[in-house]
Parts: structure tokens; C-alpha cells; sequence
């Protein structure tokens, strides 16, 4: 079956999703409203930062097999399915998810539909919101009965997109008749004869899936964070006691490090939009739960100012703070609830003097913290500064030799938000290190 494949939403999970579309063989077609965003991208120019993704666009972009749009009506005509895959962000001033993009996108394209297809959710939605989308459909759009919605929750890692997307760990379909599956089956055909799992479920199961993994996550990295807080306040390390909790395979090492918490544009919302459904389904002691997760991890931005605050004498006013780091996570250029932007923009607000350096990061941070002052590496940030502050871990920080930095600090101290440096090669180099939830 040569299936047509429209992917709506060209930012960071659309560009994706049809890239790897075009890859697994399928003619593609991306649609967004930014008629801006929609040329650079017919240009193979991607408007983020992600390793590899430019050049799989630019290759298909260059083959015929992916092209960009900004209608709706040429979607509708084009796709034998229909993949949305827009934002959900936080709504202003509340918890809950805004749901405004995705809401636009079905009924932009809803009129346009005039045969059988499969519409397909991708993006990660409050539990219930399937069901509405359907109904609008089955209201909407001219096709009727013969239009039917699906749900195919993404899970995304940024800095390693395309390895998730050609190579998953698994495929989860939410589907409401054989039909539908049979031809998401026939979409992902190459993942499941590579051996990828495939879960198929009803629609809440399929929407609950993503939100639930990643309040797991969040979990587990807010419990080893709640354990560093108990080290720091009995001598003990966190990262041995990670170490030991790792080797039981009921628990795992991943998620398990310590450090200054998780931002970005996925589990601080996800969790938050989970909680605020979780109150209106009438289950609160599953917000109140992921409530708590939250505000520990927003914790740890409070306490590494305060260890700065600390290492400075107790007054960190006009003293020089080098920062390494402002994305969010390494191999990523989104700074979305970055927890390193926003500690340098705390130290700053409290009278200090940061000076900060990001490999990849640099224009996105400047356009959401435009009065921090930037650099261009992490010798010029470490310029005559009182004290220094890793919090993203790139492996450019993790390479970076402590005696290279002789003669350019002021003061050679260290606060490691990130518990991922050599500290015993900092210390043999004569440097004050100190992290959060170590001795």
C-alpha cells in the first residue's frame, strides 16, 4: 500500500516525525501556518538545534520524498493519514495543558477531509481529549464515518530524535477499529519486522501512556534529589548511594543522578498538565503526588543559589560568576524551564556578575535572558571569576582540563550542579569543588 503521509506542526516533534517518515520510505507532506519556518525548512534549514535531523531533511527535502506547506487544503487532498503534531504547552498562570494548537489544527483540516484517512494524535494531551477530537471530526469533516482518529504517543528524547524516531524502543497505537491499526501496521512496517515492540490499546490507555512515563521519570530523578538533601544533611554521598540503588535491576542507574533537577519542554509541563487532570477526574492523591515531585525538583535551582550565595562568603554582590551551561540537557539548544538559565538569572537578580557560555544554546538563551552577558567559551567565562558554575553537561565541560583554567580565575572554586565532573581531578588540580548532595 503506498500510503501518503501529512505531518501537521513543523516544530521540533513534526520536523521529526516527517523526516522519519520520508526515511522509512513514505511520501511526506509537513504543514504549518509560519510561512517563514515552512521555506527555511523547504530550504532544509531547521529552526532548532537537534544532531543529525538537519541532514535526514535536507536529504529528502532534496529527493522529492518530503516537501512543506501552509494549506490545509492541500493536506486534506494529499494524506492518507494525518499525523497532528503541535504543541501543548502549560496555559498561562495554571497548571493544565493549552490545548489551542491542537484544536485549530483538526478543524483547519477537518473541511478538507472528503475520503477515508486516519487522523493520528501524536502529541502528548490530557487523558479524554481523544474522544473530543474524534467527535469534532465525526461533526466536521465532509468524509464522515469514513474519517476515523488514532493515537500515537511520541517519546522523543532531544539530542537523540533521530535515533528514537528510526530506531524506537517501542510503538504504542491507540486505535478504535482493525482498520486503523492495519494501517498504522503497514506505516511502521520497517521498525516491526526490525523487532520493535508494538502495544496496541484503547485511546485513553495511548494519551495516558507518554504523560505517565514521563511522571515516572520525573519521579525518580525528584527522589534521588529528595536523597541528596538527606546526604548533605548527614555527610553521606549521593552519587555512591545512586550507585548502589542502580545495581538492583528492580531499580536501574538511568534517571538516578543527582543534580540540579530536570527542565525543558516535556516533564515539567507533562506533569503539571497530569496533575491539574488528576484533580478534575476527582483522583487528587495522584496530584498531590506529582505536585510534590515538582516542587522538589524546583528546589534544587533554590539550593545551588544558595550554595553559591555560600561559597561567596554568604554575599555574593558584585562578585564574578562564570556559568557553564544554559540548555536545559546536553545536545539541545532549548533552554524551555531550563534550570542552569534560570539559576544564572537568579545570581544575577541577587547582584552578581554571571558571565555565560553554551556550546549550542547561546541565541536561545540570549532571547529569553537577553541582560546576562554571553561568551564565546568557557576560558572567557571563567575570567577573573570568584566562582564557577557547571550546570549543563556537555561533554565539552566534561573534557575540560582545570589546569587549563591557571592564571584566568580569580578563585578556584567550582560548584558542580551537575554531579558528572572528574572531582578528584578538579581537587588534584587545587580547585574547591563542591556539589549538591556530596560531601
Amino acid at each position: 500500500m503506498a500510503l501518503r503521509v501529512s505531518v501537521i506542526g513543523s516544530g521540533y516533534l513534526g520536523t521529526t516525525h516527517a523526516a522519519g517518515m520520508a526515511e522509512a520510505g513514505w511520501e511526506v507532506l509537513g504543514v504549518d501556518i509560519d510561512e517563514a519556518k515552512v521555506a527555511a525548512l523547504a530550504r532544509g534549514e531547521l529552526p532548532f538545534y537537534e544532531p543529525g535531523l538537519g541532514d535526514l531533511v535536507r536529504k529528502h527535502v532534496a529527493g522529492g520524498r518530503l516537501r512543506f506547506t501552509t494549506s490545509f487544503e492541500e493536506c486534506g487532498s494529499f494524506g492518507d493519514v494525518h499525523f497532528l503534531c503541535v504543541g501543548t504547552p502549560q496555559r498561562p498562570g495554571e497548571l493544565g495543558a493549552d490545548l489551542g494548537q491542537l484544536r485549530f489544527a483538526v478543524e483547519s483540516l477537518a473541511p478538507h477531509l472528503r475520503r477515508q484517512c486516519v487522523v493520528v494524535g501524536k502529541s502528548t494531551v490530557p487523558v479524554g481529549t481523544a474522544e473530543r477530537l474524534a467527535a469534532m471530526l465525526a461533526t466536521t469533516a465532509p468524509a464522515d464515518g469514513d474519517v476515523e482518529l488514532a493515537w500515537n504517543p511520541e517519546f522523543l528524547r532531544e539530542g537523540h530524535a533521530v535515533e528514537d524516531t528510526l530506531r524506537p524502543d517501542r510503538i504504542v497505537i491507540g486505535v478504535q477499529s482493525e482498520i486503523a491499526e492495519k494501517v498504522l501496521r503497514e506505516l511502521y512496517v520497517r521498525q516491526l519486522r526490525a523487532g520493535v515492540p508494538l502495544v496496541v490499546t484503547d485511546l485513553p490507555t495511548a494519551e495516558l501512556v507518554k504523560v505517565a512515563a514521563n511522571a515516572f521519570l520525573a519521579t525518580k530523578i525528584s527522589f534521588i534529589n529528595m536523597m541528596a538533601d538527606l546526604c548533605e544533611a548527614t555527610g553521606g554521598d549521593v552519587t555512591a548511594l545512586a550507585d548502589a540503588l542502580g545495581r538492583d535491576d528492580r531499580i536501574g542507574e538511568r534517571f538516578l543522578h543527582a543534580g540540579l533537577g530536570f527542565g525543558g519542554g516535556c516533564l515539567p509541563k507533562d506533569i503539571r498538565a497530569l496533575a491539574a487532570r488528576a484533580d478534575e477526574l476527582g483522583v487528587p492523591h495522584a496530584a498531590t503526588l506529582l505536585r510534590e515531585v515538582d516542587r522538589i525538583n524546583l528546589g534544587r535551582r533554590t539550593r545551588m543559589v544558595q550554595l553559591a550565595v555560600e561559597a561567596c562568603g554568604g554575599n555574593i554582590l558584585g562578585k564574578r560568576v562564570g556559568v557553564l551551561g544554559t540548555a536545559f540537557k546536553p545536545r539541545s539548544d532549548d533552554v524551555r524551564d531550563s534550570p542552569a538559565l534560570n539559576v544564572a538569572a537568579q545570581l544575577q537578580l541577587i547582584g552578581a556578575h554571571v558571565r555565560v557560555y553554551d556550546p549550542v544554546a547561546r541565541s536561545t538563551a540570549e532571547s529569553q535572558y537577553p541582560t546576562l552577558e554571553y561568551v564565546s567559551s568557557a576560558v572567557e567565562a571563567a575570567a577573573d571569576a570568584d566562582l564557577l558554575l557547571h550546570l549543563t553537561e556537555w561533554q565539552e565541560f566534561l573534557d575540560l582540563d582545570p589546569c587549563d583554567l591557571d592564571g584566568v580565575v580569580a578563585r578556584k572554586y567550582i560548584l558542580d550542579g551537575r554531579n558528572a565532573l572528574d572531582a578528584e581531578r578538579w581537587r588534584v588540580a587545587g580547585w574547591n569543588y563542591r556539589a549538591l548532595g556530596r560531601p
